[in-house]
């Protein structure tokens, strides 16, 4: 393939991939209460009505509180497996990382289903720590995959010279492996932070009407009609989700992130 028909295809990808945002985005910018494309007229009216009706600010606090408290709580979950998983190679630390991984491996729906049930039958349903626990279990694999790789990519040898200094294991966690392992958890607990305020399924089984996101809202509000603040959330929600990983990728280490075992030098 020629150069000129690679960049080509690059280009017809990338349109594909942008125009379904520079639609919404169009859309969110209508001066009527209608979804049309192209806009009619312009005006950033419903930027600030999203921030002034009631009936959106408290899903989007809900959808907030759920996701900061979802991922610190997938990060607890998932930095003791890897380091355990990290420090002993038996079966126990196999089974551990596979029921770390297994949570993204089942369609979504199917770990719905379970929440709800189980939730239903301890009396937490319809809660709002329900929910947090439920995304938090959900997401536990990507801070898990991103502290596992922190942890492969870090030098052993360095590990055992301080050991060999007289520093005992505590000390060598607290100055050593916790301080290197920082960018990865970082990256993990933003990985899970964008996908739970994005998750509609498991917050919707698991809370319903009760707690409502903002994905659950947006889905409430079709049911109702039309307005362009369905397309200024999603426009939120992709600019957001733009800033958080092009950090991760400006500040962080993206390759190996991504688990690749040549990464760029520093």
């Amino acid at each position: 393939m020629s150069q000129h028909l690679k960049l080509a295809y690059i280009c017809i990808i990338l349109a594909l991939l942008a125009a379904p945002l520079v639609i919404v985005t169009g859309v969110s910018l209508n001066a009527g209460q209608s979804l049309r494309f192209p806009p009619d007229g312009v005006s950033l009216r419903w930027y600030l009505a999203l921030f002034r009706e009631q009936e959106w600010l408290v899903p989007m606090r809900n959808s907030l509180i759920i996701a900061a408290c979802a991922s610190a709580l997938a990060v607890l979950i998932a930095a003791p497996l890897a380091l355990y998983a990290w420090e002993r190679t038996g079966w126990l630390a196999k089974l551990l990382t596979g029921m770390g991984m297994a949570p993204f491996a089942l369609p979504p729906v199917i770990s719905a289903l379970g929440f709800m049930i189980f939730w239903m039958t301890v009396g937490g349903y319809g809660q709002i720590w329900a929910t947090i626990v439920s995304h938090g279990v959900f997401l536990v694999t990507l801070p898990l995959v991103t502290i596992s790789l922190g942890l492969k990519a870090m030098d052993r040898a360095l590990i055992e010279a301080a050991r060999t200094m007289g520093a005992d294991r505590r000390t060598v966690m607290r100055t050593l492996i916790l301080p290197l392992l920082v960018p990865y958890v970082v990256s993990g607990y933003a990985f899970a932070f964008v996908l739970s305020l994005n998750e509609y399924i498991i917050a919707y089984m698991v809370a319903g009407f009760t707690v409502e996101t903002l994905p659950v809202k947006i889905f409430n509000a079709l049911r109702y009609g039309y307005t362009p603040i369905l397309g200024v959330v999603s426009v939120l929600f992709a600019g957001f989700a733009a800033l958080v990983f092009g950090l991760i990728g400006r500040f962080g280490n993206l390759p190996r992130l991504m688990g690749a075992e040549r990464v760029r030098d520093e």
